[in-house]
């Protein structure tokens, strides 16, 4: 390696990638993990382990999927007109629920949900539940392995992550109430993976099926606005619009008046919509638990849900890899939300693989103990949140705010400061990051270029991005490596280089002399 000094050492790769501190290891991530499934795993089971529909706590098992199956029941009797009448609906719950008297739910799905529950509407409920709680299950296993998938540096700790997405609080939480958000996890999913794969008209479409939990759209649609990108927006529109279309056809248009009217009259019954605000985990609900005054709480939210979006935004103008930018996307819809409880949380399991990846890969920046701690945070703080009926602070939102925080100051240095060093390092970083031959051939030598900056992923990223190209035979080279000690600001980043270098030759470094 290359030090400060000009001297050249060796730095041993680390045993365990995860090996961020004395006090979060891998060992101690899965030790922790283990015994938080099994403590709430074993929880669940003894509380559902009874005969009748309802727990050992009193409460209908899949508390929340009765509102969906009666939601599915009046579809099937297309009676639109039932769909936001909440004592009609109370009293079909009593007829199609044995056991089900006095529970009301208020109505603010959109009138298409109804359609989507009405083919579980036909069984049983307790055959419903168990077949919407499979399905969720699924869909909350197949996202977080296709994320994993795609993170090259949490390759070694599969056992890790299966433990800790088993643990994942929200996903208990998923599971304990039979809520709607692994659907919004796959609509997040799909969205994820066609950015990387630049189908922006695909992007726009998942996002737009989140139109049966717009609050949960609203930031991604203000995000691609910002960024101009008109095709992943006409696709969100297109999507959206589809889902009322078929509605419109289904019930008519008396349903999507009672709907649109039903959320003019949401902030009046807000306490029936949260019954628990300490289990909701967003900018309003802190500044609404933390204030008593409606009008101020509203304002402090407006002022800093708009602080996350000009964060986020200038995240997603930065330099960051698509995996930073998409992570806070997800921590800022959390935040920016208006409604959310503390099972909408599931949709930051892409976040925890993405930038623990990220982490695990920089292991060395000054910024990646202050970000591994924070998501250890964000992690277990819904654990914790009872205690804010009393304290009247929700914690893990100061812990999601910190993590836009740090992420925009990692992307205020995302861009590498070769402009403040050599004539010549310049040159090559010019050459390397904007090069357009992409179709010539690279060869078998390596050129070493001395960084004297502090190197983070993405420039390692933007010498990949040029060393990949591949000519018309298909062959690829090999990808740039980072070479550099701890607590040095210099780097030596090894890559295959093309042949000739165009422009002057560069000329040799005494300090490289020897370099294996």
């Amino acid at each position: 390696m290359l030090q400060a000094d000009g001297s050249i050492s060796y730095l041993r790769p680390m045993a365990n990638g995860l090996n961020l501190a004395s006090w979060l290891t891998a060992k101690r991530l899965r030790a922790q993990g283990l015994v938080l499934a099994l403590c709430s795993w074993s929880i669940y089971v003894w509380d559902i382990s009874g005969p009748r529909l309802r727990d050992r706590y009193g409460l209908l098992k899949g508390t929340d999927f009765v509102h969906l199956y009666t939601l599915g029941s009046l579809a099937l009797t297309h009676r639109g007109a039932n769909l936001y009448d909440m004592q009609f609906q109370a009293a079909l719950v009593q007829q199609r629920i044995p056991g089900a008297a006095d529970i009301v739910y208020l109505p603010v799905y959109p009138p298409q949900v109804s359609i989507f529950f009405a083919p579980l509407a036909g069984l049983s409920y307790d055959w419903a539940l168990f077949i919407w709680l499979t399905v969720s299950t699924v869909i909350y296993a197949y996202s977080c392995y296709a994320v994993w998938r795609v993170c090259p540096n949490l390759r070694d700790e599969k056992f890790t992550i299966f433990i800790l997405a088993a643990a994942y609080p929200a996903f208990f939480h998923l599971i304990l109430w039979g809520q709607t958000s692994a659907l919004a996890l796959a609509c997040f999913t799909l969205a994820c993976f066609a950015l990387r794969a630049e189908n922006y008209f695909l992007a726009g479409i998942a996002f737009g099926a989140l139109a049966f939990k717009p609050q949960l759209g609203l930031v991604a649609a203000i995000v691609f606005i910002a960024m101009r990108n008109w095709t992943l927006i006409a696709g969100a529109i297109l999507s959206a619009a589809a889902q009322f279309v078929v509605a419109w056809l289904y019930f008519g248009l008396d349903p999507l008046r009672q709907w649109l009217r039903m959320l003019h009259h949401v902030p009046r019954a807000l306490a029936l919509l949260e019954p628990r605000p300490y289990q909701t985990h967003s900018l309003f609900a802190f500044w609404s638990m933390l204030v008593p005054s409606p009008t101020v709480s509203l304002v402090l939210y407006m002022v800093s849900a708009a602080f996350v979006l000009a964060l986020l935004i200038l995240c997603w103008r930065s330099q960051l890899s698509l995996g930073i930018r998409y992570s806070a996307l997800l921590i800022a819809t959390m935040l920016v939300a208006p409604h959310l409880t503390v099972y909408d949380l599931v949709i930051l399991a892409p976040a925890f693989l993405l930038l623990g990846d990220w982490i695990v890969a920089n292991r060395h920046h000054h910024l990646t103990l202050r970000l591994a701690a924070l998501l250890y945070l964000v992690y277990l703080l819904p654990l914790v949140a009872p205690p804010a009926r009393w304290t009247h602070l929700q914690l893990s939102v100061l812990a999601m705010s910190a993590i836009i925080w740090t992420l925009w100051q990692l992307a205020k240095t995302s861009v590498p400061e070769l402009h403040k060093r050599t004539a010549w390092s310049q040159d090559i970083y010019r050459f390397l990051c904007n090069s357009t031959d992409r179709t010539r051939t690279l060869g078998p030598r390596e050129s070493v270029v001395p960084t004297p900056i502090r190197c983070d992923s993405h420039l390692l990223q933007s010498l990949n991005a040029n060393a990949f190209h591949s000519n018309r035979r298909g062959t690829r080279c090999q990808p740039a490596r980072e070479h550099r000690p701890p607590h040095s600001d210099f780097c030596l980043v090894v890559r295959p280089r093309p042949f000739p270098l165009p422009g002057p030759r560069v000329p040799a470094s005494p300090e490289l002399s020897g370099f294996p």
